[in-house]
């Protein structure tokens, strides 16, 4: 990797990409240095450290802690996500969507991205909303805004500096891969979560300073960190290659066809998306306690929905499971797979085009579905199993958990690949002059 950069660092146009993408990453980590006004961030801040275990809890992770500081890019890249994701579901649901995504070409898919902003717009303007009638119902029965910040105006200042905030963010990342090295939208969400790894092991030190955390812990800890990026690289390549045959025919008195090649399928196919899915299911009753806090005493909320209860670990493991399954449903068709090969002649030796071909293809996908959820499962609720016998807090936190390290891992594996790409392309073009 870090040959790779210092590669690239010596042509002059992949340093220009890679010093804009290092313009963008401080602008915006200097954005969410940015307070909004008429809000009391110490309050708030006070607030944020009991709802550890809610879907406020995981937004604030993904944003780098600038939800709890009430900074102008405070909804980070969470509507863009969301919008994505709906736009994404709805391709498969509205069929005036999927001809746009399959059939419109280029032109289709800008279309897509333009109702992508357009939908992360207003998706902001409701998390902002909302953000607005947290900060003003308080916290404690105690507003989180200051004197002069009660009034329409004000109300519209915050809501307003929330969502422009998400828009510029979304352009950061338009930006990033159009003039930088690409990835734009995860290279934000990497340096998120990386800004917030220092703090966590300040953390992890001051326990062991303290003596709430046992050195030959935080030693474990640091191992099994490892162990998961090694897993992480090792699965993250991985995939199954099934052989296709592709029958000879003749076009004129030219013979065509006939080649082998395979079709891939990677073990983790969703990516991180189903991690995040199953953390806003499991965070829901956490989240319902905000609202109610007489339910949080309850003993469902203190034996079932605590993270630090095996149950919600292993409700946590299953919903992983099944959203691996919903979300590769969702991104490989098997019958459209199916149908493609036998309109181009293509065959899956040992089985029949059509019918045949769609179920082995289904069968093969379940199977590996079913390793890549176990993956993800293992990685994102160990860190939290070992919290439920640790008395260090530190060891379950969503801020060094199995889900902040596939993100930064993945990224920075991708990253690394397009920097290796563009640096390829150059090494061709120079040849062929």
């Amino acid at each position: 990797m870090l040959k790779t950069l210092r590669n690239a660092w010596g042509i002059a146009d992949l340093r220009k990409k890679i010093l804009f993408t290092l313009f963008i990453i401080l602008m915006y980590r200097l954005g969410n240095a940015v307070p909004v006004p008429y809000v009391d961030t110490n309050l708030l801040e006070s607030y944020f450290n009991t709802v550890n275990n809610t879907i406020l809890g995981l937004w604030n992770t993904m944003a780098g802690g600038s939800l709890s500081m009430a900074t102008i890019f405070a909804l980070s890249i969470q509507p863009y996500i969301n919008s994505s994701i709906i736009i994404q579901l709805l391709t498969i649901a509205i069929p005036a969507l999927e001809r746009l995504a399959k059939e419109g070409g280029e032109e289709g898919r800008k279309k897509l991205a333009s109702i992508t902003r357009y939908c992360t717009v207003a998706i902001g303007l409701v998390m902002g909303i909302g953000y607005y009638t947290l900060l003003r119902n308080g916290y404690n029965g105690e507003t989180m805004l200051t004197a002069d910040g009660q009034g329409i105006w004000p109300a519209i200042v915050i809501i307003m500096t929330f969502m422009a905030g998400s828009a510029l963010i979304m352009w950061m990342g338009e930006q990033i891969t159009e003039f930088g090295v690409g990835n734009g939208i995860s290279i934000v969400l990497f340096a998120s979560i990386v800004a917030r790894f220092p703090s966590s092991v300040g953390t992890m030190i001051t326990n062991v300073v303290n003596g709430s955390l046992a050195w030959w812990a935080l030693l474990l800890l640091l191992i099994g960190a490892l162990a998961i990026i090694v897993c992480i690289v090792i699965v993250n390549d991985a995939e199954r290659r099934i052989p296709v045959q592709y029958s000879k025919r003749v076009v004129g008195r030219k013979l065509y066809g006939g080649q082998s090649t395979h079709l891939p399928m990677k073990v983790n196919m969703s990516g991180v998306m189903p991690i995040i899915f199953a953390q806003t299911i499991a965070s829901l009753p956490g989240t319902i306690c905000i609202f109610v806090p007489s339910w949080s005493k309850s003993w469902v909320m203190e034996n079932m929905f605590n993270q630090d209860t095996v149950f919600y670990v292993v409700f946590y493991f299953l919903l992983i499971i099944a959203f691996s399954y919903f979300y590769a449903t969702i991104q490989f068709d098997p019958v459209e797979i199916s149908n493609n090969l036998k309109k181009n002649g293509g065959f899956i030796p040992g089985f029949r085009a059509g019918k045949p071909t769609s179920e082995y293809i289904r069968k093969v996908l379940n199977k590996i579905t079913l390793l890549g959820a176990l993956y993800l499962g293992v990685v994102a609720a160990v860190p939290m199993l070992i919290g439920c016998f640790s008395d260090a807090p530190v060891l379950s936190g969503i801020s060094l958990g199995g889900t902040s390290i596939i993100i930064v891992v993945g990224v920075a594996i991708e990253t690394v690949r397009a920097v290796e790409s563009q640096m390829m392309m150059r090494n061709y073009k120079g040849f062929l002059e």
